[in-house]
């Protein structure tokens, strides 16, 4: 597995951040690169589909505007769209606070995915412990984060990096040896489920890896960008549009930065301002036909 350029730009700019704040270091993790890595099959235990109809799965969190006073609440449901609503309280307060998002599916050659709901909750205090709650009925799921301390220079704060992650054995001691850690945001550097590996880009491996990165993701916001990996771009199945599964299952607060597009932007987070550039994104049909004549 080859780590995009753009999985550089990002240690980069987070290593001079925490040269300049002195944040120092953490535990080092490098995963066998002598055996080639071996998938977890469909029905591993990491794959797991909760219980209950038209239960939320794949729950992940990123934050939702620039200084980490929001965060984008996103879930799955399979059976049938069910509710947008996210109903979320902080642990120092009794009162229950709601949000309406919006849901959203696509198609990709022989798959259609199911319905992919991005919230996004706001007016969150610093330093918080927050609750959430998505599903309605007998399937309601909880879960709950940390938000970050408020901005500036000398605030402690930790991060994690990971990048090339896939879903293999390899894989799921990765994600494991991070929830051990004492990281409370995670860096996503690029490629994420290597769906694009399998025939046809098999998209039900993006919903396995969802399932699959969920008992971190739900907790603690992971900051993402887009690799060579996310692309899925193939002429010879008809798929002309880029990073279509990314961009729809996957969403970033672009806008909270000014920025026009989802795949360049930045957050703040304690003492951190981290810059987001995905440097495939640009990726569109000529390139594609340039790099295959050569």
């Amino acid at each position: 597995m080859k780590m995009g350029y753009s999985s550089f730009v990002a240690i980069a700019l987070l290593m001079s951040v925490v040269v300049v704040c002195n944040g120092g270091k953490t535990s080092t993790y490098v995963r066998n690169l002598i055996e080639k890595p071996v998938d977890m099959p469909l029905d591993s235990d990491a794959f797991a589909i909760p219980p209950g109809y038209n239960a939320p799965q794949q729950v992940h969190i990123t934050q939702g505007d620039l200084v980490g006073q929001a965060m984008i609440i996103s879930w799955v449901t399979v059976d049938e769209p069910g509710s947008n609503q996210v109903i979320y309280w902080s642990d120092s307060s009794l009162q229950n606070f709601t949000a309406e998002g919006e849901v959203f599916t696509y198609t990709y050659y022989n798959y259609t995915s199911g319905f992919i709901h991005h919230t996004t909750i706001t007016n969150l205090e610093f330093d918080t412990t927050y609750y959430y709650e998505v599903g309605i009925g007998n399937t309601t799921r909880q879960f709950w984060f940390i938000t970050p301390p408020e901005v500036g220079l000398d605030v402690p704060y930790t991060f994690g990096i990971i990048g090339d992650l896939g879903q293999t054995f390899d894989s799921n001691t990765t994600l494991t040896h991070y929830q051990n850690s004492n990281g409370t945001a995670l860096l996503y550097v690029g490629d994420l489920s290597y769906a694009d590996d399998y025939p046809y880009h098999d998209n039900v491996r993006w919903d396995t890896w969802g399932r699959f990165t969920e008992r971190s993701a739900a907790y603690q916001p992971w900051i993402w960008t887009a690799g060579n990996h996310e692309i899925d771009f193939d002429l010879q199945i008809g798929e002309t549009q880029p990073f279509k599964p990314f961009s729809t299952r996957y969403h970033t607060p672009y806008e909270a930065s000014q920025s026009t597009e989802p795949f360049y932007y930045s957050i703040k987070r304690g003492p951190a301002h981290v810059i987001v550039l995905a440097t495939y994104s640009a990726f569109g049909k000529a390139k594609y036909v340039n790099l295959h004549d050569t």
